[in-house]
């Protein structure tokens, strides 16, 4: 088509009104040339491109501009190396009416504009920006494009990747692996076009709607379980991380399924355990080992008492864990020890424990045959003179605690779990947003076991008058006797 249809010229074709049809760089600058040299100016000339015509990679016919036009071209159209690669990496750049917007850089130019280069100029901001986005994407594409070896017996190409570039880069990164990967054969697909290697010539294959997919490659499979091998959650910035790995590239990467899970573990309480001592041991020189046996041994979780998965191991005396019963029917679950439990390394002994010892004789239940715990395990508090005030704990320090909770939900296994106050809520359902208001002396199921909810013992001695204290302290009693009730053995019929 030679820029044109019907291998008219540029400068024809805009004379008469009809579009100047490119779709590649070459075919671009051949049409600019040809109008250029008739002095057709930016408004009178559209730019059309077809979609099903490719990417930049494509090469279509050449256009075919008369002797005079040519050799008019040679004596006047002087364009300086600087302007001609930032023209040609700015064409692939995606955006709507590319093509015009080169031809009026160019017009400008050739009209003694030499500001239209500056990034001061409003095209030439937008030019500049163009060039950076372009040249961005094929270092991304440099960066998480992701190899995977075929069978031997598959044939030709032996390593294949799928990529979904924002830009018409992929001639360029193609050049770029011919000369990092030798003879060895491979493909890139993309959804605009795909380039193959046979380890001499780059061939253009067309595009892909999809991936290759149903890929048996076990240096991937080790390289992911390598990958959670280092991964240290105690160094985890999930906001640096998706910073620097723009989120369209995760859905491409093998260890892009990995992230969330690991990152949900380091939110978790895994951030504290830290990074393994080892990856992996194994015996001699050999290079072909599986992925399972690949897999490091990491050290046992620590124990309470050296727990140190969030800060407040720093101000406490020692961690309190729960007491009672492992075949306890009814768990009690409190906010976190005081001043009092810090000091005795014991659950609810202070005046906390002894309203709750009160509410529980009312209810006719036996403090012995329950199993006592706080959803945090250590003390925290603020200094107010002489004395060591409470201090509610933040999220991320019951997500701490979380691990201890749950260990000791799985080995006591109770039937109905009381939570005292809004921190003892949270941490047993999972819910930060889960408030009291909805769930005050309404028991649920959740996990397989009641859940019962009333006030912490410690907010019946800070709430204000004796009515709202015989109020709060009904509701405690009356979440004692259901609990009482539920965790009952049912006799059969």
């Amino acid at each position: 088509m030679g820029g044109t249809a019907g291998g008219v010229s540029a400068a024809a074709s805009a004379a008469a009104g009809r579009p100047v049809l490119v779709h590649s760089f070459e075919q671009w600058r051949h049409a600019a040339r040809d109008l250029l040299a008739h002095k057709v100016p930016p408004h009178a000339v559209q730019w059309i491109s077809h979609k099903d015509d490719g990417d930049l990679f494509s090469q279509g016919e050449e256009p075919q501009p008369s002797g005079a036009v040519q050799a008019e071209s040679k004596s006047t159209l002087r364009i300086p190396r600087q302007l001609m690669d930032m023209l040609q990496s700015a064409a692939c750049c995606r955006v709507p009416n590319r093509w015009a917007f080169l031809y009026l850089v160019l017009w400008r130019w050739q009209q003694g504009e030499k500001d239209v280069l500056s990034a001061a100029d409003e095209d030439g901001a937008r030019l500049h920006a163009m060039v950076k986005a372009v040249r961005r994407e094929e270092h991304d594409m440099h960066a998480y494009i992701r190899f995977r070896e075929r069978r031997e017996d598959a044939g030709p190409p032996r390593f294949v990747a799928w990529f979904e570039p924002a830009h018409d880069v992929l001639p360029q990164v193609a050049r770029h692996f011919t000369s990092r990967m030798g003879k060895v054969s491979w493909m890139i697909a993309t959804p605009e076009a795909s380039v193959l290697w046979d380890g001499a010539t780059l061939h253009s294959t067309g595009p892909l709607m999809r991936g290759p997919e149903d890929i048996d490659d076990a240096g991937e499979a080790l390289w992911l379980t390598y990958y959670r091998s280092i991964f240290n959650p105690a160094r985890l910035n999930a906001d640096l991380m998706h910073g620097h790995i723009p989120t369209r590239f995760w859905k491409n990467l093998p260890e892009g399924a990995l992230v969330p899970e690991m990152v949900s573990q380091a939110a978790a309480g895994a951030r504290r355990v830290g990074q393994t001592h080892s990856v992996g041991q194994r015996g001699g020189t050999v290079i072909p080992i599986s992925a399972d046996k690949a897999q490091p041994q990491r050290d046992a979780p620590s124990t309470l008492d050296q727990c140190r998965r969030c800060e407040l191991w720093q101000h406490a005396t020692q961690a309190v864990g729960g007491v009672g019963p492992l075949e306890a029917r009814i768990m009690l679950v409190g906010e976190q020890p005081g001043d009092q439990e810090d000091l005795a390394g014991l659950p609810f002994v202070g005046p906390a424990g002894q309203l709750l010892d009160r509410a529980m004789a009312k209810a006719e239940l036996d403090r012995r045959t329950i199993y006592l715990t706080n959803a945090v395990k250590h003390f925290k508090w603020e200094p107010r003179g002489k004395r060591r005030m409470h201090k509610t704990p933040a999220q991320r320090e019951v997500d701490a605690c979380a691990y201890w909770l749950g260990s000791e939900l799985e080995q006591v296994q109770p039937e109905v779990v009381v939570v005292l106050g809004s921190t003892a809520l949270k941490a047993v359902t999972g819910n930060p947003h889960a408030t009291l208001k909805e769930v005050l002396g309404k028991p649920f199921m959740h996990e397989g076991r009641w859940v019962v909810v009333v006030y912490h013992p410690s907010y019946i001695l800070r709430v204000p008058g004796e009515d709202m204290k015989a109020q709060a302290f009904g509701v405690l009693v009356d979440g004692f006797r259901q609990a009482r009730e539920l965790a009952a053995p049912v006799a059969l019929a």
